[in-house]
């Protein structure tokens, strides 16, 4: 940790952990599907060029969930998180979730590395959309005009997660770095820990988990679910919510 007194960075990833407690599912269940679904054919590329229509489908459900949900005490610690922190140093919080809890708990320093739920992307001139209702493989795109452009603005398995010069960045500048409710197995994210152990800062790592990875990394793990776990951090870190 720096010397009092010293402006301090921190970077704090999410995974599924945090959006479970408000009722949206993890990615899969033991036996390999999400939500009854192969991964190859509603998270890949090739699953999309197959079938477009079965993977709007997909998306579609998982959009329509977001109506019947809402952020959880973690969410809302970590948007009081960062208007605490302004003046102290600077504050990213990256999500590998797709979803907007987030957004709506009130976080803005916020980068969506998996892409968005409530997004679409033209495949011919690149424009990202706001979309709040049901997706079809038909659609045009309002900035190009093409047809069938139109497909959901996530990452998928075998593509580049998004914002990744800005994510080393900031991990390379970090006093501090938390992981929340995060597998450590899913690559780039998992080595995110390590980039910032190794940063030369001497940053302070911690974890929160109600299962703890393991990772031995970390300098203070919290085994509690995000909603617990998230405050207690804040607790640490001299911060109230």
């Amino acid at each position: 940790m720096m010397a009092s007194g010293m402006r301090r960075n921190l970077v704090v990833l999410t995974g599924a952990g945090i959006s479970a407690e408000s009722g949206i599912s993890t990615f899969r269940d033991a036996g390999g599907l999400w939500e009854g679904h192969r991964i190859e054919d509603v998270a890949t590329p090739e699953g999309y060029a197959r079938d477009p229509a079965l993977v709007h489908h997909f998306y579609n459900q998982r959009r329509a969930q977001l109506h019947e949900v809402t952020p959880n005490a973690a969410h809302m610690a970590l948007a009081a998180l960062e208007r605490a922190w302004a003046g102290q140093g600077s504050f990213l919080l990256v999500t590998q979730n797709v979803d907007d809890l987030h957004e709506r708990a009130g976080s803005r320093n916020l980068l969506h590395m998996h892409g968005q739920l409530r997004k679409l992307r033209c495949t011919a001139c690149g424009e990202v959309h706001t979309y709040l209702t049901d997706a079809t493989p038909g659609m045009a795109c309002a900035a190009c005009g093409r047809m069938g452009t139109l497909r959901p603005d996530i990452v998928w398995f075998g593509e580049m997660p998004y914002h990744m010069d800005d994510i080393l960045t900031a991990l390379d500048a970090a006093d501090v770095f938390c992981a929340i409710g995060t597998s450590g197995v899913v690559y780039p994210a998992a080595g995110f820990a390590a980039e910032a152990r190794h940063n030369g800062r001497g940053c302070e790592l911690y974890e929160i988990n109600p299962k703890p990875t393991g990772a031995g990394l970390y300098d203070h793990v919290i085994a509690a679910p995000a909603t617990h776990g998230v405050p207690a951090f804040l607790d640490r870190l001299g911060i109230t919510g």
